[in-house]
């Protein structure tokens, strides 16, 4: 529950000497050393008189006392707290945080009294380059440090600001504030052995770490508690970049992916503890829970989906990926048996959470179904690229180029490879292959300039499911790939090493980290390891090789200082606990380039379990998926 006190200053008011005045009777508790978990009742209250003046903040025994009882000095503070009404005896209450490691807890029943006293204290302990925090309605404020991703070593200071699900950060060499939504957070955690709270948004992590233990576990208790799903409301869950609560989205996802075919999706119950189970999961943390197949059921996934919906507090009409969705399983309703109506007769009642005694609610999830392109505003163009009347995914795939004659639009079955995907292709346009011809399938993104050839085996759909706007596939020709293999047969291992230019995507909040440097690599059959110098004998950075994607190319914004560039990203292997970083390589010559990624991709290779990556052979006849069921040779490479 947040606090209903507002504690946010008005601009105007704001305006006043650094030297702020301000007392009054407050109750007290003793100081603490301790975090306060337990309520506290009145009789552990004693009334002072409170004085705040010159920078000092007071206590007496009484207005008439001239010698206080103890007191702060302003700079020693180094967080205040403001607690939810009625938390202890005395309905309003906050907490002070020294750099002594002391808590201490004061309280009034008087809402306007703690107000100003919260007001008159964060004025007189917040710095003026961090005076617009103090607009805020916040219910924790201080000074903290932190780290980047790039100097771990280095701690510095920060002004940080909590309000609801949003943390406000200024950064002292920084004029604007920067705002983390937590609840959008790709992953939350501690780190206990340091006591380090790990913030991860997409291609920003934060490290922070407290002034001391005390308020550093008062913030983490409370950015993890603001970072969850706090209500029975959509807004309250926990979201995704596109504002749809994280459950909504990998349920879908995984029911999508796994469960068009089913029969009697969404209508069949799953298991009723499993169910549970895992709604449970979902809501106490929905970004730390991951949807496998093997380990989950497709009709208790949709199950969960269903009850969650049932305990919404509010409209759903706003929800058009579920609209969308539901769109998907009646295209396939000849196999899952889920036509219009059944669909209709099934979330009817769960959307409106009505007893389902009449059909007036399945009506309108009819027209909801029927026309929800008007009422969503989804683009024509795209609705009939997904749905031009048969039950398959349609997916748009370029040959060559991307340009409107170059379009094939291709129906992609679970199964479908990258592989076969080219076949297809090429099948269709009647392109005869010769012996050198080296086609590939390539994930292209035209906004990071960068693209990245698919290994032959790769399942096509969740690649399709993953691209963004601004990527799409691309059948084309892969013309290094002689150069490459001629390259790998010369070698012994399959190992590499040497210097390249090095850059990260981004530091701390998404700030840039500057130029390209030098640094020097190893590559192995399990291992990618950066070093400041040839002659450093431990690595700055390590990461496996088969976390690893490998891209060609990089942006020209960037200003690389060749035009021999990679773009790595790497994404941890633990799904529960999910990490991206993407950074930039370069090379001193186009050979140079070739003989990384060569290197990449066949040590990628062997690890999928591939034969020797320099091989070269007849890959027989594979079918082709389309209207004609025949059969083409074609020499390939075996890592694309």
């Amino acid at each position: 529950m947040q606090s209903e006190v507002k504690v946010a200053i008005d601009r105007v008011h704001y305006m006043a000497p650094p030297s702020v005045t301000h007392n009054g009777f407050l109750f007290k508790t003793a100081s603490m050393a301790r975090p306060i978990t337990e309520k506290k009742g009145k009789e552990e209250f004693s009334r002072r008189w409170c004085v705040l003046n010159d920078g000092n903040f007071s206590y007496y025994e009484s207005d008439k006392n001239a010698t206080p009882n103890g007191g702060l000095k302003m700079k020693e503070i180094v967080c205040l707290a403001v607690s939810p009404p009625e938390t202890h005896g005395y309905d309003h209450t906050f907490e002070l945080y020294s750099d002594a490691e002391r808590l201490y807890l004061f309280g009034t029943d008087n809402p306007e009294t703690m107000h100003e006293w919260v007001k008159s204290i964060a004025k007189s302990f917040i710095p003026a380059a961090a005076e617009d925090l103090l607009l805020k309605d916040f219910e924790r404020i201080g000074r903290l440090r932190y780290k980047d991703r790039l100097n771990r070593e280095m701690s510095r200071l920060g002004w940080f600001c909590l309000v609801g699900s949003n943390l406000h950060i200024r950064l002292e060499e920084h004029t604007a504030d920067e705002t983390i939504d937590l609840q959008k957070l790709l992953e939350l955690s501690i780190q206990p052995e340091n006591e380090v709270l790990v913030l991860v948004e997409r291609g920003r992590t934060l490290y922070i770490e407290g002034e001391r233990k005390l308020d550093f576990l008062g913030w983490a208790a409370a950015i993890q508690r603001n970072a969850g799903s706090s209500g029975d409301t959509l807004s309250q869950q926990q979201l995704t970049e596109a504002d749809i609560p994280v459950i909504v989205e990998r349920c879908i996802h995984f029911t999508t992916q796994y469960g068009l075919t089913s029969e009697g999706i969404y209508r069949k119950s799953g298991v009723n503890s499993k169910v549970a189970a895992l709604l449970e999961e979902f809501r106490r943390d929905a970004r730390c829970v991951w949807l496998k197949e093997g380990e989950h059921q497709v009709d208790d996934v949709s199950n969960v989906l269903k009850r969650f919906f049932r305990g919404i507090e509010e409209g759903l009409f706003g929800l058009e990926a579920h609209s969308i969705t539901r769109r998907s399983v009646q295209r396939f309703a000849d196999l899952n048996q889920m036509n219009l109506h059944n669909l209709a007769i099934v979330f009817g009642p769960t959307l409106f959470q009505a007893d389902g005694k009449d059909y007036s609610a399945g009506r309108v999830i009819e027209d909801l179904i029927q026309h929800y392109v008007t009422i969503f505003d989804v683009c024509l163009h795209v609705f009939r690229k997904m749905f031009p009347g048969s039950g398959d995914f349609i997916c748009t795939v370029y040959l060559e180029e991307k340009k409107e004659t170059a379009e094939q639009h291709v129906k992609i079955p679970a199964t479908m490879t990258a592989a076969e995907l080219t076949f297809e292709i090429l099948d269709r346009r009647k392109i005869s292959v010769k012996e050198k011809d080296y086609w590939c399938c390539f994930e292209v993104n035209e906004k990071e300039e960068m693209e990245r050839p698919l290994h032959y085996q790769e399942k096509v759909l969740p690649i399709f499911h993953s691209l963004g706007t601004d990527s799409h596939l691309l059948v084309k020709k892969h013309f290094s790939m002689e150069t490459m293999l001629v390259y790998l047969a010369s070698k012994v291992e399959v190992s590499k090493h040497g210097m390249m230019k090095f850059r990260e995507e981004r530091s701390l909040l998404g700030l840039s980290t500057g130029s390209f440097n030098d640094r020097y690599f190893i590559l192995t059959s399990t291992s990618l390891r950066l070093y400041k110098e040839v002659r450093s004998n431990r690595p700055e950075r390590e990461w496996p090789v088969k976390c690893l994607k490998v891209y060609h190319g990089m942006k020209k914004k960037l200003r690389p200082p060749t035009c021999w560039g990679l773009t790595v990203v790497y994404e941890s292997e633990k799904q529960e606990k999910q990490e991206r970083q993407q950074w930039y390589l370069c090379c001193d010559t186009q050979n140079e380039m070739r003989e990384w990624f060569a290197t990449f991709m066949s040590i990628q290779v062997s690890l999928r379990g591939s034969h020797h990556p320099t091989d070269m052979g007849f890959s027989g006849p594979i079918p082709i998926l389309g209207s004609k069921k025949r059969q083409i040779p074609i020499y390939r490479p075996i890592f694309f």
